[in-house]
């Protein structure tokens, strides 16, 4: 088996964590209709199913495009204790290259996703430029942030990131509250360094939005009830701390499509939950409500989602997820295909 020289290959990195990265590596693939080839070597997404740990980028990308591979499989590790004692250097590079010969077989475009941010997996050997160096691939840089976070990330990644012998093909500046005036204010300055700006993206506020079945995955929760209602669209998140005759004083609490945190004790926050057409009660502690109270959350097309850890700990894991779509997210998919066909320079990037 032997590698195919006409295939183009990327390693999609970013300056900092929640870039964009796996949404752009979507865009893409779903613009150009190539077949593709994936990989994410250090994963970091933890997604568990069936016993077995599996990256959520990973099988994200598979499922929206149908790739043979099994997700597990696309990853060379998880953690950097188990890497750093069962790899070196040399067996570390290998395994990319067994990656990129299964994978890229018979595929006209590959891309390998990349950790948090470029340095993410340094001391195992699994950093942007290791993998881009080892795959002989180009290198996809998406930034994001405010204007000025922007500028510091793509300056210093200018004056002191030696690239060497990799190639960065380009930027791609995602997020953009005011794209137009950063095209206008910020990108003459940029260019000025040398830099291929592939593409400005705007923020768009419809991304930002988590699914149910998103918190489902990233969550580990059980689905109690409202598997069929997995789609819908979670716009605000509650912690019922408080009584219901609080919540129920807060007009957000009012609208429907939220997701409300509380323990299944908490039968006066979750009845008020459902009354006002939450989207999903993610119910903490390992502590299921009632069975009447799970017969109303049916009738009324509520999902129920179980996990073991508290309230706390639940609001700060959402707080820190970036938010993705879901193979079944169709919307979220057709929209960021239409990002990247509006505002990625497509063939600049394909150019030799």
């Amino acid at each position: 088996m032997s590698e195919d020289r006409s295939m183009d290959k990327f390693v999609v990195t970013s300056l900092r964590q929640g870039a964009g990265k796996t949404s752009v590596i979507i865009g893409i693939a779903k613009v150009l209709k190539r077949k593709i080839g994936y990989i994410k070597p250090f994963g970091e997404r933890f997604l568990y199913r069936k016993k077995r740990l599996w990256d959520y980028d990973a099988a994200l990308i598979t499922n929206i495009f149908g790739l043979e591979e099994n997700p597990e499989y696309v990853s060379i590790g998880f953690h950097h204790s188990k890497l750093f004692s069962m790899l070196d250097e040399a067996a570390t590079c290998e395994k990319l290259q067994e990656l990129l010969m299964s994978v890229g077989e018979g595929k006209e475009i590959f891309f390998a996703e990349c950790g948090k941010d470029i340095t993410y997996g340094v001391s195992v050997h699994l950093d942007a430029l290791a993998i881009a160096r080892n795959l002989n691939a180009q290198l996809i840089v998406v930034a994001d942030g405010d204007d000025d976070a922007i500028l510091d990330d793509i300056v210093f990644l200018n004056n002191y990131i030696r690239m060497g012998d990799v190639r960065c093909k380009g930027i791609i500046i995602n997020k953009v509250a005011h794209a137009v005036d950063f095209r206008e204010t910020h990108l003459p300055r940029i260019q000025k360094y040398g830099i291929e700006v592939l593409g400005v993206i705007p923020y768009y506020k419809e991304l930002d939005c988590f699914s149910v079945g998103y918190l489902a995955d990233r969550l580990f929760a059980k689905i109690i009830v409202g598997e069929n209602n997995l789609n819908r669209i979670v716009k605000n998140i509650f912690i019922g701390s408080m009584s219901a005759d609080a919540a129920l004083k807060n007009p957000l609490f009012q609208e429907e499509g939220n997701a409300v945190i509380a323990s299944g004790d908490r039968s006066d926050v979750i009845v008020a939950a459902l009354e006002n057409k939450a989207a999903a009660i993610i119910l903490t502690d390992n502590m299921a409500p009632s069975s009447n109270l799970i017969s109303m959350a049916a009738e009324s097309k509520v999902t129920l989602l179980l996990v073991s850890a508290d309230a706390y700990e639940i609001a700060k894991q959402i707080d820190g997820m970036e938010s993705l779509p879901t193979k079944d997210d169709l919307g979220k998919i057709t929209l960021i295909e239409q990002m990247v066909r509006d505002h990625i320079n497509l063939q600049a990037l394909m150019q030799p």
